[in-house]
C-alpha cells in the first residue's frame, strides 16, 4: 500500500494568471482541490516540498493529506502541470477522496523472479508494453506496486492482465480487453523489427524526394 503524504497548503485567496506568476516568484506553486460534491478551493503550496515528493516517484499514485487551516482533506493529485523548459511544477489540480472511496490510479508493474524465466536466460529480452496499471481500488489501499512473476516464460511468450494477482479489493480499470503488459522476445527480433522500421522510414523519405523532383 502506498503510504499517505503530508502537505501544507494555503488558501489562496486571488485568482487568474497575473495572481499565479506573484505566487510563483515567491516560491509557491498555485494549485486547486476539487470533487467530493463540494465547491473547488483554490490553494497554493511551497514548491520546494512538492518538488521534494514529486521525487518520491510515487506522488501520483498516493493519497496526499493537504493541512490547511487547521483541517487535513485527503486528495489524489490528479495532474500536475510542468514548465515546458525549466521542468518546475506551474499547476496541480487534486481531487478529494474519503477513505471509502472508489478511485482509478496509475500503478506502476515491477517485475520478479526473472532467473527463473527460460527465455531471458536464453539472452530473450523482456519488452514490455505497460510500465504503469490503471486499477480501481480503495482510496484507503492503494498499491504501491504491482509484483508481476516471468516464471517460466519462454521467447515468444506474452504477460496478459488476466494473469496477474491484484490485490483483494483491486480491478484493472480496462475491462474490454485481456490487454498485453509484457512480451518475451529475442533480441534478434527486436534488432529485425527496429531495422524494419527504419527501412520504413527511409524509404518513405525517399518517396517523398522523388515526388518533390517530379514536380520540381
Amino acid at each position: 500500500m502506498s503510504d499517505a503524504l503530508t502537505l501544507p497548503a494555503e488558501t489562496r485567496d486571488r485568482a487568474g494568471k497575473g495572481a499565479s506568476r506573484a505566487l510563483r516568484r515567491e516560491g509557491r506553486v498555485p494549485a486547486v482541490i476539487y470533487g467530493g460534491k463540494e465547491e473547488p478551493q483554490p490553494i497554493h503550496l511551497e514548491e520546494k516540498e512538492l518538488v521534494r515528493q514529486l521525487n518520491t516517484g510515487h506522488f501520483m499514485n498516493s493519497v496526499v493529506e493537504l493541512t490547511l487551516g487547521g483541517k487535513t482533506i485527503r486528495a489524489l493529485p490528479k495532474d500536475v502541470a510542468m514548465h515546458p523548459v525549466k521542468d518546475r511544477p506551474l499547476h496541480v489540480d487534486f481531487f478529494r477522496v474519503s477513505a471509502d472511496s472508489r478511485i482509478e490510479v496509475a500503478v506502476p508493474v515491477v517485475f520478479i523472479n526473472e532467473e527463473a524465466a527460460p527465455g531471458l536466460k536464453k539472452g530473450g529480452v523482456l519488452n514490455i508494453v505497460r510500465h504503469e496499471l490503471q486499477l480501481i481500488c480503495d482510496a484507503s489501499n492503494i498499491p504501491a506496486e504491482i509484483e508481476i512473476d516471468v516464471t517460466g516464460k519462454d521467447v515468444g511468450d506474452s504477460l496478459h492482465i488476466s494473469e496477474v494477482t491484484l490485490p483483494e479489493g483491486t480491478s484493472s480499470a480496462i475491462t474490454d480487453r485481456d490487454f498485453t503488459i509484457a512480451t518475451l522476445v529475442a533480441p534478434s527480433a527486436l534488432k529485425r523489427s527496429e531495422g524494419e522500421q527504419a527501412g520504413g522510414d527511409a524509404d518513405a523519405a525517399d518517396t517523398t524526394a522523388s515526388e518533390q523532383g517530379s514536380n520540381a
